[in-house]
């Protein structure tokens, strides 16, 4: 099961790695340069894919670390 954890890990800090702009957008809520950031703009094709895939592994990740303290 640590393994497992471990492979989700390493997999969960590319994905993060891969999403584009993101942290460069929400860097400018505190300066606020930019008014649309919690606007509505929808996700397309690998960017909707690859947040999903963020939230399914974050989630796994979670998960296994809950059942590894017990």
């Amino acid at each position: 099961m640590e393994k497992l954890l471990l492979v989700i890990s390493v997999i969960l800090i590319v994905i993060v790695l891969l999403q584009s702009g993101k942290a460069s957008d929400a860097s400018q809520i505190i300066t606020g340069g930019n008014a649309m950031l919690l606007g509505k703009t929808k996700e397309r094709g690998a960017e909707k894919f690859i947040t999903r895939l963020t939230y399914a592994l974050g989630f796994a990740f979670i998960v296994i670390s809950f059942i590894l303290t017990i």
